[in-house]
């Protein structure tokens, strides 16, 4: 069983907006029916979650440069769990700590603590530049497997089976002796659809056509993807095998970060990402702080006590 990113949330998210506004009251009331905003309530299916110390290893199948993969792995190394006096706030791992709610009934009482792990380089595409699913997964397998997450991210000339007709990413879990692990897949959207998987940083496909934001480090694409990753990391530690902590059918869960679509500051709405912090030099629009000086955009994360979406600006 796979769990998405997809941007379709988002779709449903602003199609909202555009119907509220519309002045066809007859068809609104039918409409209206299937877009009516729903309690954000989560449940927990009693499956496992992931603890304890666990590495993030990054798989990069294709062509990335140095710049990009320093990108994401600063993103990945600024997990850390606990307070990081070298992150200015608010920062990556404060967002991070937002996933402890997920454990409050949890013996083992804690999230894991994500470290950077592994980096294996796939830069001539053993498998073709056309994945399917079970190639994702055979990827994956490429990493070690024992108490870690394994992520694989697909360069912009890849093309991988569901990419941006219904999804920016997904979480899976795979058995290998006798024991399942964990792995996510990635995709660097910006050739293929920006305005789908790296919106708010491309004008979004369908909806209100305003300004894009100024990715934080200048690469619409990689930035895309450390939004989506941040939603597939989450979702991953609070329901690793599908069951965990989700709302909705079990085969199209919504989870921590994906029950919260398109949010990303105070004051959010459709189209409209939230009050966001912006950087005075590169007009960047951010909303933590990781190691390294680097900034980046984060989802909101599902607060499951309030039954709120909790963000960091």
């Amino acid at each position: 069983m796979e769990y998405s990113s997809s941007f379709f949330l988002l779709l449903l998210f602003i199609s909202s907006f555009l119907f509220q506004t519309t002045s066809l009251a007859a068809a609104g009331r039918k409409l209206a029916f299937l877009v009516d905003k729903q309690p954000l309530t989560i449940t927990y299916h009693k499956g496992a979650l992931l603890h304890g110390p666990i590495p993030l290893n990054l798989i990069w199948y294709g062509n990335f440069t140095s710049s990009q993969r320093a990108i994401i792995s600063d993103f990945v190394a600024s997990l850390a769990a606990g307070p990081a006096p070298t992150q200015k706030q608010p920062s990556v791992s404060s967002w991070w700590a937002m996933t402890a709610k997920y454990y409050f009934n949890d013996k083992k009482s804690s999230p894991p603590q994500l470290t950077l792990g592994d980096q294996i380089l796939d830069e001539s595409c053993s498998l073709g530049k056309s994945l399917k699913n079970s190639d994702l997964a055979a990827l994956a397998a490429k990493g070690l497997r024992r108490q870690a997450i394994n992520v694989v991210l697909t360069a912009s000339d890849v093309a991988v089976e569901g990419f941006c007709m219904s999804r920016c990413g997904t979480h899976a879990s795979l058995s290998s002796s006798g024991r399942r692990f964990a792995y996510i897949w990635v995709g660097n959207s910006a050739v293929q659809c920006p305005g789908q998987c790296a919106w708010p940083f491309h004008q979004p496909i369908y909806g209100p056509q305003v300004t894009p934001l100024v990715a934080p480090n200048g690469d619409v694409g990689i930035d895309g993807m450390v939004m989506n990753l941040g939603s597939m990391v989450a979702g991953t530690v609070t329901n690793p095998f599908g069951d965990g902590f989700f709302m909705g059918p079990s085969t199209a869960p919504l989870e921590a970060a994906t029950a919260c679509p398109g949010i990303y500051g105070n004051g959010a709405y459709p189209g409209y990402a939230g009050d966001l912090l912006v950087d005075p030099s590169t007009g960047g629009s951010y909303n933590a702080n990781g190691d390294h000086g680097r900034e980046y955009l984060l989802p909101a994360i599902l607060n499951p006590s309030t039954a709120t979406c909790s963000t960091l600006v």
